[in-house]
């Protein structure tokens, strides 16, 4: 060796991106208090959910099947403010997005993210939420 590697810290913190996430607010849902939680995963996490419990699998619990499958990895939290913003730092990657927006009607986001570059903006709309339900 003539020096020794770059420390992973240095390496790591280098090649995250910033990934900033915002709800857009419609008109009826201005001024509306928001208070999102967002979890970002490795994987599909409701696609092995399901392949988990198609297969029996004596004495595996999910969360360690999970843990396989996210390979190392872990999933990122983070909580948008009450005007619907927030920002996480993520390596570089396939990655889906999970959140779900409570009220009059709750709103549910599963959306496949590639995290490229320095930085990057994700917008939740009731266009792109996966489920929308009426709360009664």
């Amino acid at each position: 060796y003539h020096r020794l590697p770059e420390s992973t810290a240095q390496i790591d913190s280098a090649q995250r991106t910033s990934l900033q996430i915002f709800i857009k607010q419609t008109p009826d849902s201005v001024g509306q208090s928001l208070d999102v939680a967002v979890s970002l995963y490795p994987v599909d996490i409701i696609a092995v959910r399901h392949e988990f419990f198609t297969e029996t699998r004596p004495g595996k619990r999910f969360e360690d099947f999970l843990k396989e499958r996210m390979k190392g990895r872990a999933p990122v939290n983070a909580r948008l403010d009450k005007q619907g913003s927030g920002s996480v730092s993520l390596a570089p990657g396939s990655w889906w997005l999970h959140a779900t927006l409570s009220g009059d009607e709750q709103l549910e986001w599963r959306l496949p993210v590639t995290v490229t570059g320095a930085k990057q903006v994700i917008e939740l709309t009731p266009q792109n939420a996966y489920t929308r339900s009426k709360t009664f």
